[in-house]
């Protein structure tokens, strides 16, 4: 396999250089796009006169002098290529760095050397900052002259979303370009391009649409991983085939089995995927679609995330968005968070699928949600005037002489334990907050809340007299 990669090199010059101990590039690397035009995905960056290609192909046509970039999207969709596109322009030095392991000095020597170069030699320099959101905000402040000043060419990556994770002088004074996950027609194209190009096999092996489509399946929208996938089965296939064997080699599904045995999830329990994942979990249950929830909460268990975490939400779920319609719905969802905490994963995947069939299939009513936020609103807004004089508490010498507890009819004394008096502050006589719905339980609730507030109000409504 190594012959293979050998003579299949893109630089003239390592045919004039010893091949020994030389690995070459991955694969990953050796196909990236040399210009935007074979950039596959992101369309909708790319239209005539857009900035990104504006910057790429004419940098000092229709901008101020070339503009610093953040580029955000998920691993694998052509970020750093992006950035290689554009270094490519003419005169133009190429340096990157990795907010990993760079610091503030690194990025204040670049920013010297390209002014150096700027000044010396009228090369404009590329600074390309990948994992931007790693940089807390004193070393994004460093950027800050470089790229005001139009020193460097900023291009910067980020898988975090840059209005929580970049600072805001720095947004400003750059462009934002969302990049979009690739297709499963964009993966394919990708590998049906490595397969035949020069860079890649070079129409050494084959790779039917059967493995292709696994390799596209198993690369969940990652053009790296999928590539490296490809570059790993077609090692097997010519190891498998051994010594002797004249191209093309065929890479079968246990190839690519052998390469990438399962997918790996897309997801970070930090950032952007653990909060998108778990509200469109938690919207699925609300919108009653137990297989969107059901698939939401398998991958969120796939990827490691803390069962506990979901458990709470759910809880939340349920009386924010079941409330009276089930009134089993929370009860059903405490039992679960209970039962996570006692048996842990993988055991605890089957008490959340449970309580996710439940919430999802449940009648919904978020009517006790809105009844506690409209009765906050009135009470932040000041409303609400003193305690009427027979509910305050009459249990202390003196209370009576104040008139408190005066006049209280004690609710079991009355017929069906509903006593007709006040109990709202008088500024807030006839207010109703809580509105039932047709749906669920609520139905019957509706009926019942009708004539207990028909009885404990007097049936004109108006305001009940305490006794003296």
């Amino acid at each position: 396999m190594s012959d293979l990669f050998d003579s299949l090199s893109d630089d003239p010059r390592e045919a004039r250089e010893p091949q020994v101990n030389r690995p070459r590039p991955p694969l990953a690397v050796r196909m990236r796009p040399k210009s935007l035009d074979e950039l596959v995905g992101q369309q909708h960056l790319l239209g005539p006169g857009s900035p990104l290609r504006q910057l790429a192909e004419n940098p000092e046509t229709g901008l101020a002098g070339p503009a610093s970039v953040i580029l955000y999207g998920p691993p694998g969709i052509g970020k750093t290529t992006i950035a290689h596109v554009i270094a490519r322009a003419t005169d133009r030095k190429f340096v990157e760095l990795s907010a990993i392991t760079a610091g503030v000095k690194d990025v204040r020597r670049v920013i010297e050397q390209a002014k150096d170069d700027r000044d010396l030699r009228g090369v404009t320099t590329v600074l390309f900052l990948d994992e931007i959101h790693r940089f807390n905000k004193a070393q994004q402040d460093a950027l800050l002259p470089g790229v005001e000043n139009r020193v460097v060419v900023l291009v910067a990556a980020t898988t975090e979303n840059p209005s929580f994770s970049v600072i805001s002088p720095l947004l400003s004074r750059s462009l934002l370009l969302t990049l979009r996950p690739l297709t499963d027609g964009d993966l394919s194209t990708l590998l049906e391009r490595a397969v035949s190009d020069e860079r890649g096999f070079n129409d050494q092996v084959i790779l039917e649409e059967e493995q292709r489509d696994a390799i596209v399946r198993l690369a969940q929208g990652d053009a790296r991983r999928s590539l490296t996938v490809l570059e790993a089965a077609g090692a097997v296939a010519w190891n498998a085939a051994g010594a002797g064997v004249a191209p093309p080699v065929q890479i079968t599904a246990d190839h690519v089995q052998l390469a990438m045995d399962q997918a790996v999830q897309r997801y970070d329990k930090d950032g952007d995927q653990h909060y998108d994942i778990i509200s469109a979990f938690i919207k699925s249950i609300r919108g009653s679609d137990v297989d969107a929830a059901l698939h939401y909460l398998a991958r969120m268990l796939s990827a490691g995330e803390d069962p506990r975490f979901i458990a709470r939400r759910l809880m939340i779920s349920a009386s924010e968005d079941i409330g009276m319609a089930d009134p089993t719905a929370l009860p059903v969802a405490v039992a679960v968070a209970q039962s996570v905490q006692l048996t842990g994963m993988p055991e605890a995947r089957i008490m959340l699928g449970q309580a996710a069939v439940h919430l999802a299939t449940a009648p919904k009513s978020n009517a006790s949600y809105n009844a506690i936020n409209a009765a906050l609103a009135d009470v932040s807004e000041g409303k609400g005037s003193l305690v009427p004089d027979h509910l305050r508490d009459a249990h202390y010498p003196g209370a009576k002489q104040l008139g408190h507890g005066v006049g209280y009819i004690y609710a079991h004394d009355a017929p069906h334990s509903i006593a007709t008096q006040q109990y709202l502050p008088d500024d807030l006589l006839g207010t109703d907050y809580y509105t039932p719905t047709e749906n669920g339980a609520e139905k019957g609730i509706k009926a019942r809340l009708a004539r207990l507030r028909e009885i404990v109000r007097g049936k004109d409504r108006q305001r009940s007299k305490p006794k003296r």
